[in-house]
């Protein structure tokens, strides 16, 4: 094969939210996609927190290209007002709509690498007259298909950022990993609670997801005595570090942040200010001691609850040409769209293909993952993504160009690792998308009155995938 042809398929890696309605949008427009999912089964990330209920609503959480696939099947979309668990958005929306793409959805399959074929990222002669090759690999071994262009929606659920500050891992955090936990943990499971009742549990991070730990931590404690956490945070407590309150246009995000404010109001939760962690070792109980980078060393605790945000995998796509952030690792174009120094989730720019392209073309990175290391990614703006994208795949420009999308306005979303002044009065934030673990995922939300969130399923985002 020497030339790409318009009758090849597109590849999709992440059968998640926006790789589902990357294949929706593909099929409406006559072109056969291949969603490529290294999990047991579609949403495979979303189903890792479904426990965990989104701060959007079910109106934001469908994308219309695939309401209209599943439309013929019977299918009925939730109340648009509720607010629905990871667990509803995986079974209720999601799971159907793999079923209805059927064979285009081929889960179990794990892509380790993606080139253009007889061209390695060197290469320039001829170099985009050749598709696309993608290596993946199934319980029956290695395979490779081609492909027309690549649309990777892999998310970042799978690589969570460590307890360290800088960044790497803290030293001593890989050691003590039996208790230590990069999600949002579900403490209605018995076995789970039975870790976490009773003991002291520090929770690294200040973002929805720290708060729904937070919440939740609050919510045992309740019941069992001796139940605390305490919350360490790298930089300072200002009137913006529980959030919008109020004040945000996502109510459910905003009740989270206050009942996150109510933990330590209430005395079930200390802060730590100020404080980047850098090693963590055990002391002669085998609890966890953690030590700061000006020296300060903690009382120890029995379990670590690190939600300090999350990064790309960018290790499968070494052979194409990847224009990328420095900082963000996000695309070049639409990185100062994002820059959570700047830009909450209701400020970012519409965007669609010319902000997500890369010097390779045919080769996008959408949903959570086009945002790099930024925490304030919504669902609906992945869906924005991939209508925009795959028109451009098809041609269509004037359709591709035409990016329209009106977002809630809140000012208090920012990254955990760019907020790190004690002196800065901005959100210092792991994320308001994925479970950060990942409006709708991949971090989540509640859908109650903040005196209520601790009896609701927790939440810890915005975004999706």
């Amino acid at each position: 094969m020497t030339t790409t042809t318009s009758d090849l398929q597109v590849v999709v890696i992440g059968a998640g939210p926006a790789g589902l309605a990357a294949a929706a949008h593909l099929v409406e427009r006559g072109i056969e996609p291949l969603v490529l999912e290294a999990g047991p089964a579609a949403a495979s990330a979303v189903r890792e927190w479904s426990h965990v209920r989104l701060f959007s609503t079910w109106g934001e959480l469908t994308d219309p290209a695939a309401e209209k696939l599943l439309a013929p099947t019977g299918w009925t979309k939730p109340d648009a007002t509720t607010y629905p668990s990871g667990g509803d958005w995986a079974e209720l929306y999601l799971q159907p709509l793999a079923d209805v793409l059927g064979d285009h959805v081929r889960v179990g399959a794990t892509v380790t690498g993606v080139s253009r074929t007889g061209r390695d990222r060197i290469v320039d002669a001829d170099r985009e007259s050749q598709p696309f090759v993608v290596h993946f690999t199934t319980a029956d071994g290695e395979e490779r298909v081609f492909a027309r262009a690549v649309i990777d929606a892999s998310g970042t659920w799978t690589t969570p950022s460590p307890a360290g500050a800088s960044g790497l891992p803290a030293l001593g955090e890989n050691a003590a990993a039996d208790r230590i936990t990069y999600r949002v943990p579900d403490l209605k499971d018995p076995a789970i609670r039975a870790r976490y009742a009773g003991k002291r549990t520090a929770v690294i991070g200040s973002g929805a997801s720290a708060f729904t730990a937070l919440a939740t931590l609050a919510d045992v404690a309740k019941d069992e005595p001796g139940t605390h956490a305490m919350w360490i945070l790298r930089r300072g407590i200002s009137g913006s570090t529980f959030g919008g309150g109020e004040a945000d246009q996502l109510p459910a995000r905003g009740a989270l942040g206050l009942a996150a404010k109510a933990a330590v109001d209430n005395g079930y939760a200390d802060a730590v200010t100020g404080f980047r962690t850098e090693a963590i070792e055990r002391d002669g109980e085998g609890r966890l001691v953690l030590a700061g980078e000006d020296g300060r060393r903690l009382d120890p605790v029995d379990e670590v609850i690190v939600l300090t945000g999350l990064r790309p995998d960018l290790s499968f796509l070494s052979e194409v040409r990847l224009g990328l952030d420095e900082r963000l690792q996000a695309p070049t174009e639409l990185a100062p769209l994002i820059d959570p120094n700047q830009h909450s989730c209701g400020t970012v720019y519409p965007h669609g293909h010319r902000e997500l392209s890369h010097p390779e073309p045919g080769v996008y990175l959408v949903g959570m993952k086009s945002y790099g290391r930024a925490p304030t990614f919504l669902a609906m703006t992945g869906y924005e993504q991939v209508r925009s994208v795959t028109a451009a795949i098809a041609g269509d420009l004037e359709s591709a160009d035409r990016v329209e999308l009106t977002l809630p306005e809140t000012g208090v979303c920012g990254g955990a690792g760019l907020f790190d002044d004690p002196d800065v009065g901005q959100a210092d934030g792991g994320g308001c998308c994925a479970p950060a673990p990942a409006p709708a995922l991949v971090q989540i939300g509640v859908g109650a009155p903040a005196a209520t969130v601790a009896e609701e399923a927790p939440a810890g985002g915005c975004c999706g995938s």
